[in-house]
């Protein structure tokens, strides 16, 4: 008699569309005796198992990918489950609470850029991995155009019951508003958990103040139109107004507070930092799915202006426009880890490519210099 195929194994770690830091679990069938994980058309990992749940770490390709897990029984027999859309991120980028410190090389180069800029700029730079960082103009406020709309997606994230899965309504919301930064998607989002943009707006406005995040006003919804584009020796990293522009009411933030902001979804992926205490809500497989999203967004040419052409390197970002502002916010994956980038930028006259290029030349100054 022919032994049955037995049954493949429930995947808990990684699942689709969410970001990975290699951490594979599950459990296999009774009497499953050897596990294998591929991906990339490459073996990453071929152990025995001793026990039915599993837990390892593999070393993921640098992009999205198929992950293959087969268990092999004490017969031979084996029994496969493919996991689709995984974004393979490095060992060395997994989430650590790292407390902020100034590195000075870094902190003499920005202050250079951000001069050369020549219009008002706020900067705040840290490696996720080290906390070594630097800072201009970071505590200045700006208007917050699109760049808010990754706080819709944590709050929206922090009051529903699961994950989106893919097609929901909320993940098509979430992937219009942030993949395409469609106006009229936040908007909806905000009524979907705030009853209103007003209700959206005040929920997102409490999270961020829950987080100790205090220069950051969402002020209602969007307008739409036709075109959406450590403490001790080491010095902090500056958290100073050296310049702030006059531009009146609406949606302000901080690069400091979007840059906090994106440090503690990072934080959250890997199940640490304060939203994780302060919205319980919002679930590492949700930081995870957010994260994903972010690597996705259709807005090129900004931070990943010249770090993105450099292999092994993936940004996650959300950016920001309107006339006399642009913005982006975004973590920089490499295999020596991730670097936090937040650079927004104002001109009275009209903002324009000179901005996108002083995001490009600050995330290629951070990551030459902690690459090197």
């Amino acid at each position: 008699m022919t032994a049955a195929t037995p049954p493949p194994p429930a995947i808990e770690q990684p699942a689709p569309y969410e970001l990975s830091y290699g951490f594979v679990s599950g459990t296999a069938a009774p009497g499953t005796t050897h596990i294998v994980v591929r991906a990339g058309g490459k073996t990453l990992a071929s152990l025995p198992l001793r026990q039915r749940h599993f837990q390892l770490r593999v070393d993921l390709p640098l992009t999205e990918t198929t992950l293959r897990v087969t268990t092999i029984g004490a017969n031979g027999r084996r029994a496969s489950v493919v996991v689709p859309h995984v974004l393979g991120a490095s060992r060395a980028a997994t989430p650590l609470a790292r407390a902020p410190r100034k590195d000075p090389v870094l902190q003499r180069t920005l202050t250079r850029l951000a001069t050369a800029f020549g219009p008002t700029s706020g900067i705040y730079v840290q490696n996720l991995a080290t906390g070594a960082g630097a800072g201009w103009n970071a505590r200045a406020s700006f208007p917050g155009a699109s760049a808010l709309k990754l706080a819709i997606a944590v709050a929206a994230l922090s009051r529903v019951e699961g994950t989106p899965a893919a097609g929901s309504a909320l993940d098509g919301l979430l992937h219009r508003m942030l993949v395409y930064s469609d106006n009229a998607a936040a908007n909806a989002t905000e009524r979907y958990y705030g009853g209103s943009t007003s209700g959206g707006s005040s929920l997102v406005n409490a999270m961020m103040r829950s987080l100790g995040l205090v220069d950051t006003e969402m002020y209602g919804g969007y307008e739409l139109d036709s075109v959406t584009p450590s403490r001790g020796l080491a010095a902090s990293i500056p958290l100073r107004v050296d310049s702030q522009p006059g531009w009146g009411i609406g949606k302000r933030t901080t690069a400091y507070d979007l840059g906090s902001l994106l440090r503690a979804v990072w934080l959250a992926s890997g199940g640490r930092g304060p939203l994780r205490s302060s919205q319980p809500g919002f679930t590492p497989s949700d930081a995870r799915y957010l994260l994903y999203l972010l690597a996705h967004v259709r807005d090129p040419g900004k931070i990943d202006r010249r770090v993105g052409r450099v292999p092994g390197v993936q940004v996650l970002h959300k950016a920001g426009w309107i006339a006399v502002a642009r913005h982006d916010n975004g973590i920089v994956l490499w295999r020596g880890g991730a670097i936090l980038v937040t650079v927004m930028t104002y001109r009275s006259g009209g903002a324009g490519i000179s901005s996108d290029t002083l995001a490009g030349n600050v995330a290629w100054a951070a990551l030459a210099r902690f690459k090197g």
